[in-house]
């Protein structure tokens, strides 16, 4: 008996510093949005409780939410989400067909946008997509003769939303990617070789036969991670356009609307409410992903 309480105190021990952390920065700020978004809180006040008004108001008069928002959040999301999930496994599998030591450097060029997206988004997307006749694309265009004058890329509101979604799937190669490299490699040589007795004749029979059923936990993170990174990219509008709104809501995504009303028009119990309606969306599409990629028993 002792030496089972023992035990178990070690393990709540190993635990504690991440249940504390997960509880401070995970359970009491989602807990602390749902409450506020019942109430007006305009952070100068004391929040007053409204009920539902939040809610209703959002579906009802945000026509901002109906018109712009919501339908970039869905194109956005249906375009980066599941266009950079299957370019994590693509590359993730054509990287597994190399040997170690270019595979190495690869997958390290492959994953460092990911861990430098602030310095790359200022760096490269603004000098490249620049407005002016020394950003890269314009100059070229300009000497090519395509173009006679300079085009305001990512001030135009036919352009800021496909260089969104260029720059995000440039930036989703992160640990989904490593997690789903990882799961290629180290899946048994000998199933392959098992398969190909069983009567698999090519080699997308067997990524679709072997590969992806031998992986399924990576394949969930990676969803999971692809849901999570996609409905948090909506920052990148922001960077790329200097301005929130941004022009005309092209780019305006949900993150962004939380972001206006949070902390421009200080209007935090409706924000709070947009916060919820966004991790309940985030939750739906986790669930889709554990339904698809989880284990059956």
């Amino acid at each position: 008996m002792k030496r089972s309480a023992r035990e178990e105190l070690s393990a709540y021990l190993f635990l504690g510093p991440f249940l504390i952390l997960f509880t401070l920065f995970i359970i009491v700020p989602v807990g602390a949005a749902i409450v506020l978004s019942f109430t007006y809180f305009n952070t100068v006040q004391r929040p007053s409780f409204i009920g539902l008004q939040n809610y209703v108001n959002l579906l009802t008069q945000d026509s901002e939410f109906m018109m712009y928002v919501l339908p970039n959040t869905i194109k956005f999301a249906l375009l980066v989400g599941p266009g950079g999930y299957l370019l994590s496994f693509w590359l993730a599998w054509l990287l597994s067909q190399v040997s170690r030591k270019p595979r190495t450097v690869l997958a390290l060029v492959l994953y460092s946008p990911s861990m430098t997206a602030g310095v790359a988004m200022t760096v490269i997307w603004l000098t490249l997509f620049s407005g002016d006749g020394a950003g890269y694309l314009n100059a070229t265009l300009l000497k090519l003769g395509v173009i006679h004058q300079p085009i305001q890329w990512t001030q135009s509101p036919h352009y800021l939303m496909p260089i969104m979604v260029i720059a995000t799937l440039w930036n989703s190669m992160g640990v989904g990617f490593l997690a789903m490299l990882a799961g290629i490699l180290n899946i048994n040589k000998e199933m392959y070789e098992a398969g190909y007795i069983d009567g698999i004749r090519n080699r997308l029979q067997e990524v679709w036969y072997i590969t992806i059923p031998s992986m399924k936990p990576q394949m969930l993170f990676g969803a999971v991670m692809a849901v999570v990174g996609t409905f948090q990219a909506g920052e990148i509008g922001v960077q790329l356009s200097g301005t929130n709104p941004t022009p005309q809501y092209s780019g305006q995504l949900l993150i962004n609307h939380i972001a206006d009303y949070g902390f421009i028009r200080y209007d935090m119990g409706y924000a709070s409410a947009v916060s919820v309606v966004l991790l309940l969306i985030i939750y739906g599409f986790s669930k889709l992903a554990w339904r698809l990629f989880g284990e059956k028993d």
